[in-house]
């Protein structure tokens, strides 16, 4: 069974199969870089939701094929929720997980520990050839520190501990995948989308 998911990220793609896998046998995630010639759509939605199925039905339109795309982010409390949507791109194009870190950082320098708080946010869309839609969301709680940590994960993983692992201070990058999978935004979102997509592919 092959579903296609608008991402371009080996990582996020081999999180999705893996998760997915638990639930769908035998399926195999495409992504973008299976597809000649794919033209990514502008994320220019205000919300995770909005950015998640634009880009879901993107890829329904350009390949046919089942599609799932999740947009997500981190809200800093003391920064108002912000990056929020445009964690990505926050410091500026071109994209950069090295800059948008330091970037971060930076203007969190003089926030003491207690005021540290942020969360991860992801929206993830399930569209079908056939227009059906499904969107679920997942978060994960935790707190911003000081300097970037571990070789794991992608995007702000490097500076975020998450609360389940708030005594031994262990960044999302510094956890086995099973681990991030377990108590991710994405993880938690996904596995509770699997079903649906089980039982959409297999007809019930």
């Amino acid at each position: 069974m092959r579903v296609f998911l608008a991402s371009g990220n080996a990582k996020k793609i081999g999180e999705m199969q893996r998760i997915l896998a638990e639930h769908v046998a035998d399926i195999e995630v495409l992504g973008i870089g299976d597809i000649d010639g794919y033209v990514e759509p502008v994320e220019d939605q205000p919300t995770f939701e909005g950015n998640a199925l634009l880009k879901a039905r993107a890829g329904v339109a350009a390949t046919g094929l089942p599609s799932i795309a999740d947009d997500s982010g981190l809200c800093v409390d003391a920064l108002n929720g912000m990056p929020g949507v445009l964690s990505a791109r926050w410091s500026g194009p071109p994209k950069s997980d090295v800059r948008n870190n330091e970037l971060l950082l930076a203007q969190l320098d003089d926030v003491p520990d207690e005021r540290r708080g942020a969360h991860f946010t992801c929206a993830i869309a399930w569209v079908l050839p056939d227009g059906r839609e499904h969107v679920v969301e997942g978060r994960m709680s935790g707190r911003i520190i000081r300097e970037q940590r571990g070789s794991g994960g992608f995007g702000y993983d490097v500076v975020f501990v998450a609360d389940e692992h708030s005594d031994e201070g262990l960044t999302s990058a510094e956890l086995e995948p099973a681990e991030k999978d377990r108590i991710s935004h994405r993880g938690r979102a996904l596995r509770e989308l699997a079903p649906t997509v089980a039982a959409d592919l297999s007809g019930r």
